[in-house]
């Protein structure tokens, strides 16, 4: 992965994609529900990696809205 910022926060992402061995990354044990990719600017969708700050967010905000 080229871009190392998340583009929701454009704080480090963490991604190790591409950085060595493929499939040695937080994200490949993570579930990226549809919704947050909604969140991504088009000109970085498929290009840039969330990181797992602002998923742990989704995810918290997702609970918090079904309660």
């Amino acid at each position: 992965m080229a871009n190392k910022y998340c583009p929701i926060c454009e704080e480090e992402n963490g991604c190790m994609i591409g950085a060595g061995e493929q499939g040695n990354c937080w994200c490949n044990l993570e579930i990226f529900p549809n919704e947050i990719f909604e969140l991504v600017p088009s000109e970085s969708k498929r290009k840039h990696c969330i990181c797992k700050k602002c998923l742990n967010k989704f995810s918290e905000e997702q609970k918090n809205e079904q309660k």
